[in-house]
């Protein structure tokens, strides 16, 4: 068997990747560098110089040779990369007739407990959000933020006793509205800097939080572990993170205690495999990271099936509903709050064949807040 194209597709919001066979196999795949699209369909079309032609099933060896060949790193790099091994462990499972899972060793579990996301630009939206949530029978909600997720064309102000109190109230009103039978998993978008973390999080301590995401900036992993050594509440981060060796470095500080490897970003399924056993070594857990279609929660599930850490996984809202359902052919299963591992072969979905002329390719515009006096605003 060998590879015959690679081919990147965008639809809608999202880039994807078929790996094609002469064997009539094709894999799918999905590029988790979401703000970066185009450059990472480009980084595709380079891969794909050295991959037709080659046999699909040598995974490793090709991840390898692809990321090492000249050094250079990045998120539109990584994604494609990501995107292109899924489809190879897609185009596997389906040679062998498994779930992709079966040959990453086998199922751990029969259904991955799932956060469901929260939005509003209101504090009434998001408890709402969380009742809705709980009513449909989620038992965890997140992407649930105590600033509001306000438009970007709006400058930003507050003080900092206006900003730590309002987000303090809203965490409070989210465990008010639901209770202790979901939990709450707080995503603050790498708004804060150190400080203001270490303040929120001790405001928010009451609230018993599932996990603070990302409260600052994911480049210093020093920092980060400064936060977490003075606050009493897990943190979850890695989303924007590439590799074992970054994972590493934030693991042996201490500055993590939930890692969020994005399979469409880190490397696909081979590489988020091992950063999930780096993460075991130190006794941490797994939250993937899955803000993309169907394709990616698919990928996630996989990981989530064979690893014997996984937490929780980032269920992403309108799943079942257009244009997201029109993507692909069958939907996941979700029963109880949680999604049920598939047995199909592969990765256990396929895109729609007419997935990219119903919904074309939306390219992302750069918008970046804005604070009253200019400067940019992390949100």
């Amino acid at each position: 068997m060998r590879i015959t194209a690679v081919r990147p597709i965008f639809v809608d919001r999202y880039l994807f990747v078929q790996v094609e066979t002469d064997a009539g196999i094709t894999g799918l795949g999905e590029s988790g560098a979401w703000g970066y699209l185009e450059p990472s369909a480009a980084a595709v079309e380079k891969f794909r110089d050295y991959l037709v032609g080659q046999d699909p099933l040598r995974i490793e060896h090709h991840w390898q040779y692809l990321y090492r060949w000249s050094h250079f790193r990045g998120a539109a790099i990584m994604g494609a990369l990501s995107a292109i091994d899924i489809a190879l462990w897609d185009i596997a499972g389906k040679h062998f007739g498994v779930p992709a899972y079966q040959l990453l060793g086998g199922k751990t579990r029969d259904k991955a407990r799932v956060y469901y996301h929260v939005f509003g630009r209101t504090r009434d939206e998001l408890v709402r959000g969380c009742v809705e949530a709980k009513a449909q029978g989620f038992t965890a909600v997140g992407h649930l933020t105590p600033f509001l997720d306000e438009p970007h064309d709006i400058p930003y102000f507050k003080t900092h006793a206006n900003k730590m109190r309002d987000a303090i109230e809203a965490v409070a009103a989210y465990r008010d509205a639901v209770g202790d039978d979901v939990d709450l998993c707080i995503e603050i978008h790498r708004r804060l800097t150190p400080a203001e973390a270490v303040v929120l999080a001790r405001g928010i301590e009451p609230y018993h939080p599932f996990f603070y995401e990302d409260p600052i900036l994911p480049d210093s992993f020093d920092a980060m572990a400064l936060v977490a050594e003075g606050i009493h509440i897990p943190i979850a981060t890695g989303e924007r993170l590439h590799t074992i060796y970054e994972f590493e470095a934030l693991l042996s500080r201490g500055a993590v205690q939930y890692v969020r490897p994005d399979v469409c970003l880190a490397g696909g399924l081979s590489h988020s495999k091992k950063i999930a056993a780096v993460a075991e070594a130190h006794h941490v857990l797994v939250v993937p990271h899955n803000p993309l279609s169907p394709v990616s929660t698919a990928a996630c599930l996989q990981l989530a099936a064979c690893i014997p850490n996984f937490a929780l996984q980032e269920y992403p809202k309108g799943e079942l509903e257009p244009p997201k359902s029109e993507i692909v052919k069958t939907s996941l299963r979700v029963e109880g709050g949680f999604l049920i591992i598939p047995n199909a072969p592969g990765i256990g979905i396929e895109l729609a064949d007419d997935a990219a002329e119903r919904h074309p390719y939306k390219k992302r515009e750069i918008h970046t807040r804005l604070h009253v006096d200019g400067s940019v605003v992390d949100q």
